[in-house]
């Protein structure tokens, strides 16, 4: 149920778990980088991930530190396989799963509302009183301010009329996206989520507390209001059948918390939603590439890829993430997009219909 305890509560597709017939594809992980970060701010990336036997509960926990750090880049890329993917698999996994206790207040009737709509691109904010956590976090878009809102979905045009692309969850700061759809195929699944600011621990699981989000259609930029102080401009930079990208920019420096978490699921190598990583740390001569659960951390990352090789049972076709671009703000990578970028200028993402 999309409104419920933990990670089923982002679900955002169900239905019959079916079987996959998949060839891998040759590509490795770091072919879904796309930029060479190397001359860049290198950070410390911090596994605390556990073993877990729910498949609907994240257990899988990157975070992300740097004093210096004021922007970066995240991406959703479609794993190396999706060419050979047959059929998918997306149905929820309640195998050893308990989501006893409470569910977050009282039942209130679900309501649902567009509350953006554009030609390319429409908004839609969910309440219902089953969501786990109420922050107080504040919606707005122009001089509309909407409250207690529990999820927005971020939908644009596409070959087939329209695809969710993006999901955040307004009172704990979950965020998941995926690029649009292959041509041929059907939408792709969400998987693994991330939070963006100062990252606070609430009932056990990380959480940013915001206190408004607001979005700029003409810009397609959001903008965090966080309640320990500052703000952040999350724009949507790109946005096409490989990949979707996110450009984060802080007004300043998060120190004494992650600046963001990755967080996603693993319980075997045949059951996950990530399964391994591979970093690109400064001065290296070469990607480090491990398991997901044994990998030990590293200091001066500046690219991290989190992902798949080889295809799931579980949101079988959801994307890889690539965490990237960290700098200070003297460094940018190419076709960066800051608060200041008007879209449809030099760097910014190209419509639908300039595409």
């Amino acid at each position: 149920m999309l409104f419920c305890f933990d990670r089923h509560s982002r679900a955002a597709l169900s239905g019959a778990l079916v079987a996959t017939t998949l060839a891998l594809a040759a590509a490795g992980p770091a072919a879904a980088a796309a930029t060479s970060t190397l001359d860049m701010l290198g950070v410390t990336v911090t596994n605390s991930s556990e073993p877990i036997l729910c498949a609907e509960k994240d257990n899988v926990t990157l975070s992300f530190s740097s004093p210096e750090v004021t922007q970066f880049r995240i991406e959703a890329a479609h794993p190396s396989y999706i060419g050979a993917l047959a059929k998918d698999s997306y149905a929820a996994d309640w195998t050893a799963c308990d989501f006893g206790g409470p569910t977050g207040g009282p039942y209130k009737q679900p309501e649902r509302v567009t509350i953006h709509e554009d030609i390319e691109l429409w908004i839609v904010a969910h309440r219902n009183g089953h969501f786990w956590r109420d922050a107080g976090t504040k919606v707005r878009i122009g001089d509309k301010v909407f409250e207690g809102i529990q999820l927005l979905q971020v939908w644009m045009i596409s070959h087939m009329g329209g695809e969710e692309m993006l999901v955040l969850y307004p009172q704990d700061g979950y965020w998941r996206m995926r690029p649009k759809a292959p041509a041929g195929r059907e939408p792709t699944v969400f998987g693994t989520s991330f939070l963006v600011g100062p990252t606070v621990i609430d009932g056990g699981r990380p959480v940013v507390d915001i206190s408004e989000i607001s979005f700029d259609p003409k810009s397609r930029m959001f903008t965090l209001a966080f309640k320990a102080g500052g703000k952040a401009t999350v724009a949507m930079s790109k946005a096409d059948r490989d990949r979707q990208v996110l450009d984060v920019t802080f007004d300043k420096a998060i120190s004494g918390a992650p600046f963001a978490v990755m967080r996603s699921m693993y319980i075997t190598r045949f059951n996950n939603d990530v399964a391994d990583i591979a970093v690109l740390e400064k001065g290296a001569k070469s990607w480090r590439e491990e398991p997901i659960m044994s990998f030990s951390g590293a200091e001066r990352a500046t690219e991290v890829w989190a992902g798949r090789v080889a295809p799931s049972r579980h949101n079988t076709s959801s994307p890889d993430m690539v965490f990237s671009a960290f700098s200070d703000g003297s460094k940018s990578p190419p076709e960066w997009r800051g608060p200041v970028a008007p879209r449809g200028a030099a760097g910014a993402a190209a419509s639908p219909a300039q595409k």
